[in-house]
């Protein structure tokens, strides 16, 4: 039985922290805030709830996995899962409006066809095909194995496939997200749809790679999905199967450095000066953060590294009270586009200088009594997501996004400004106070190419003993993913290197 210490109380890191437990080690978490669940928490005011980090749940099978692995209650006798229906809602520039139905792609296609007409329907089920493709080709290196140590061969390929150009003799293979939506839909609005799925993730339509196509498929694969009570009952529900497993959480506990001894891991020290002698470690912490608790680099020379300086995209979020009951039809979540997609992007890449331009922004508004003080009210979560070099400093900024999202909602929810009893602001600050994360960034999804870029650092390091877990590590980025990372780290830990992840 060896002695493990976990760093955070991330999903990844909790995820670990059953598994491990479950496997007959000793494990200990410490958290350096008050409470558990990482991105995931709830704010509280006047009998209103509200998510502050993610909204819906893509890839249920993940946490499905997790609790049949850890214990003989299934995830749905904890948590009610309710399926979203439509999956979403997108009101475009024009004027145009779709909703689509979940987990259907005969149904997004007609109803595509319907709202935008020009076979835009057909087109993008064909893109779905393509992007199985690459799902096809990306599953298993990226989400159920440990980062091979070679993993520049799958850097370098694009599993995206190419497309035959209709009048010429030749195919042609889009290195960009961007360039799905130039050469292969054909209009504004579809190419603002794909680009929001990458949007939402924290990724830069210009730059990420054609592999991204996987992010819409998931969701058009797997469904949309909500937890009754809010997100932050997964959170519970993980926390809970933690401490049925005998795991110890100590909350207020900063570690400030992992420390060695010949050559390995050997624990951590807390603020307090406490040290805690450990086997192994497992940090849930930004790669920039966990850098800092160790004396020495944790990368091989070429491997997979998060560039601790570069811009990283935020996530600003409003919190809505409103009177009055939520109208019968409402939709679930809607996107709501930006008015003019290119400055949208031209701000994500140069924010410096630049006044603020509306973004593209996602309006949740669950069916969830749990959520209000009665039936007479409404709980509304409003966000976008921006650079994290935005200015969130000054308050002009902020009143400025605010503004933005607050218009933008109201194409949403009918009679939003005379409903609205009170709104809560929360700037990427208020993330990083929460998260540690720096400047309250969102972690991306780990991608195949782009030279190293979109994939993050391994599960493992070059101090044997000490491994990486949650959004910010191999395959990392949302709350399925996070989940995912935990897994392989724990059968890192029980099965050694040898561990292959899912058969």
């Amino acid at each position: 039985m060896a002695r493990i210490a976990v760093i955070g109380a991330g999903m990844g890191a909790m995820a670990a922290a059953a598994r491990l437990a479950v496997a007959g080690h000793r494990v200990a978490v410490y958290e350096r805030t008050e409470t558990y669940g990482g991105a995931v928490r709830r704010f509280e005011r006047d009998g209103f709830s509200f998510d502050t980090g993610p909204g819906l749940l893509p890839v249920p099978a993940v946490h499905r996995d997790l609790f049949i692995k850890t214990g003989k209650e299934p995830l749905e006798d904890l948590v009610e899962l309710v399926q979203v229906d439509p999956s979403s809602r997108h009101v475009f520039a024009d004027g145009t409006a779709v909703s689509l139905p979940n987990a259907s792609r005969a149904g997004v296609v007609t109803a595509l066809d319907e709202a935008l007409g020009g076979g835009a329907g057909q087109r993008w089920g064909d893109f779905l095909i393509r992007a199985r493709e690459a799902w096809d080709r990306t599953r298993r290196p990226l989400l159920e194995e440990p980062l091979w140590p070679n993993w520049s061969v799958l850097a370098d390929q694009e599993p995206y496939p190419a497309v035959p150009h209709k009048k010429l003799l030749r195919t042609r293979r889009a290195s960009t997200l961007a360039e799905i939506g130039t050469w292969e839909l054909r209009d504004e609005r579809l190419t603002a749809l794909l680009e929001s799925h990458a949007l939402a993730y924290g990724l830069h339509p210009r730059t990420a790679p054609a592999s991204a196509a996987v992010l819409p498929y998931m969701e058009h694969a797997f469904g949309t999905w909500y937890v009754r009570g809010g997100m932050r009952e997964l959170a519970r529900a993980v926390y809970e199967r933690c401490v049925a497993r005998r795991v110890e959480f100590v909350f207020g506990a900063e570690v400030t450095r992992v420390l060695e001894k010949d050559g390995r891991v050997a624990g951590v020290e807390l603020a307090d000066g406490t040290m805690v002698d450990a086997d192994h470690v497992v940090a849930d912490v930004d790669p920039a953060r966990l850098r800092a608790l160790t004396d020495r680099p944790l990368d091989e020379d070429g491997d997979v590294r998060a560039d601790p300086e570069a811009p990283r995209p935020v996530r600003f979020t409003l919190l809505l009270a409103l009177r009055g009951p939520r109208e019968d039809g409402a939709v679930h979540r809607t996107v709501v586009h930006a008015p003019d997609r290119e400055a949208e992007l031209d701000l994500l890449t140069s924010p410096g200088g630049d006044e603020p331009r509306c973004p593209t922004v996602t309006v949740l508004r669950p069916d969830d009594p749990a959520l209000t003080p009665d039936g007479e009210h409404e709980s509304v979560v409003v966000s976008a997501v921006l650079s994290s070099e935005a200015g969130w400093e000054e308050e002009r900024t902020v009143r400025s996004y605010t503004d933005f999202l607050l218009g933008a909602a109201e194409s949403a929810v009918p009679g939003l400004r005379e409903r609205l009893l009170w709104h809560e602001v929360r700037t990427p600050g208020d993330t990083e106070g929460e998260t540690g994360a720096r400047s309250g960034a969102v972690p991306a999804p780990s991608l195949a190419a782009g030279r190293g870029r979109f994939l993050h650092p391994a599960n493992t390091t070059r101090m044997p003993g000490l491994y990486r877990v949650g959004g910010w590590s191999h395959p990392g980025g949302g709350l399925a993913h996070a989940g995912m990372s935990g897994a392989l780290v724990a059968g890192l830990i029980v099965e050694g290197p040898e561990f292959r992840g899912s058969q």
